[in-house]
C-alpha cells in the first residue's frame, strides 16, 4: 500500500506516518500548504528521500492509494474530498472537519467513491490501555457499560513540533473548529465504543476562556454531557490547563462504570507515582486488579493497511466516525459560552 502525507501541520501526523509504516506501507510522497511550518521542516527532516510534492499533484497521482493528512484543521475535509474524490481512501487527524456542511459533503464523496475517511482517534487508537479496556468491557468483566468519564486535558504552551510556539489557527475558534469539535472527539469516540451505541444525543454542553483574554477567539475550558444507547450517559471534560509541573503533556484518563465493575485507564501518566503512562486499573467481583499495558499491539493501522487492500472496513466503522464528528460539531454549536 503506497501513502502520501499531505497538510503538515500537527504533529500528530508522526504517530499516523509511523503506524502505516510499521503496518508495512510506503510513504512515497509529502505535500503541505504550508512548507515552512516547523511540522513540515521536522517531517521533511526526518524523511530523507521522500520526494516533496505539491498537493495536486498528489491527489492526482493514480499509483498512491491512500493520504494520511494532518493540514490546519480547516484545511482538513477540503484535502479529504478532493482524495475522495480522486479515488484515494484518507486517514485524518481530528477534527476531521469543522463544519456540518464539511461533513454532509464527506457523506456523499464516500457513497459516491467507495472509498474510507478514517479519523485518527488517537486516544483509542494509539494507546494500548484503552484496547485492553475495550477487551475486558467486550468479555463482560464489567458488566453493562451505563457511564463514559473522559478527561482529556492538554498544555497550550508545548510546542507543536521544533517551533516557538503555536500557530495563529490555534486560538481561531474559526480554524480549529472550537474545543469540543477539536480535542473531545476523542472522548466521544470512546463514549460510543465502550457502550456501544450506534448514535448519540448531546444532553448539554459548555465552553469557556478563562485564562485568554488576549486570544478572545481561544477556548481553554469544554464539557459536555452525552447520552446513548439503553440511556447510557457521557460526562466529557477537556481543557488547557495542564501545569508546568507534570512530566507529559495532559493527564488523560478514562473512567468506565459498568453494572459490575468499573475501569479506570490513566493513559500518559500516573501522578501517583507509577512509572510511565498505559495503566489500566479495573474492580470486579473478584478484587482490585491493575495492568501495564504498555508493550500490548494495537491493530488499527495494520487494519487500515489491509482495508485498503482487501475492501473490507476493520480499522473503523464509517458510520461511527461521522456520528463522532457530528456529536462534536452539535456539541460545539448548543454549547453555552463563559469567559473569566
Amino acid at each position: 500500500m503506497r501513502f502520501a502525507a499531505v497538510g503538515l501541520d500537527h504533529p500528530h501526523v508522526f504517530g499516523q506516518t509511523r503506524g502505516l509504516l510499521e503496518a508495512g506501507a510506503e510513504l512515497v510522497a509529502s505535500a503541505t500548504l504550508d512548507g515552512d511550518s516547523p511540522v513540515a521542516r521536522t517531517f521533511r527532516a526526518q524523511a530523507q528521500g521522500v520526494p516533496v510534492r505539491a498537493v495536486d499533484e498528489v491527489i492526482a497521482d493514480p499509483d498512491i492509494d491512500l493520504v494520511v493528512i494532518a493540514a490546519a484543521p480547516d484545511q482538513r475535509a477540503s484535502i479529504s474530498l478532493a482524495a475522495l474524490r480522486a479515488g484515494k481512501h484518507v486517514v485524518s487527524d481530528k477534527p476531521g472537519c469543522i463544519s456540518f456542511d464539511e461533513l454532509d459533503e464527506l457523506r456523499r464523496a464516500v457513497g459516491e467513491n467507495r472509498r474510507f475517511w478514517s479519523v485518527t482517534f488517537s486516544e483509542r487508537f494509539e494507546v494500548p490501555a484503552v484496547a485492553r479496556a475495550g477487551e475486558l468491557v467486550r468479555e463482560g468483566r464489567i458488566g453493562r457499560v451505563v457511564q463514559t468519564l473522559g478527561l482529556g486535558p492538554h498544555r497550550e504552551a508545548s510546542h507543536l513540533a521544533g517551533g516557538g510556539g503555536r500557530p495563529d489557527w490555534f486560538y481561531d475558534e474559526r480554524r480549529y473548529g472550537g474545543i469540543l469539535v477539536d480535542i473531545a472527539s476523542h472522548q466521544i469516540d470512546q463514549f460510543l465504543w465502550f457502550t456501544g451505541s450506534e448514535s448519540g444525543e448531546v444532553v448539554s454542553s459548555a465552553v469557556g476562556n478563562y485564562a485568554h483574554p488576549e486570544h478572545p477567539d481561544f477556548q481553554d475550558f469544554g464539557e459536555m454531557v452525552l447520552s446513548g444507547v439503553d440511556g447510557a450517559r457521557g460526562y466529557i471534560r477537556v481543557d488547557w490547563f495542564t501545569p508546568d509541573g507534570l512530566p507529559t503533556w495532559g493527564d488523560g484518563r478514562l473512567l468506565v462504570l459498568g453494572t459490575e465493575g468499573y475501569l479506570e485507564i490513566r493513559k500518559y501518566v500516573d501522578v501517583s507515582g507509577a512509572e510511565g503512562g498505559n495503566h489500566l486499573i479495573w474492580v470486579d467481583a473478584e478484587g482490585v486488579h491493575r495492568e501495564d499495558c504498555s508493550g500490548r499491539p494495537l491493530s488499527y493501522y495494520a487494519d487500515i493497511v489491509r482495508d485498503v487492500a482487501e475492501g473490507t472496513r476493520t480499522a473503523a466503522s464509517q458510520e461511527h466516525t461521522f456520528e463522532v464528528c457530528r456529536l462534536a460539531l452539535e456539541a460545539q454549536r448548543v454549547a453555552v459560552r463563559h469567559r473569566g
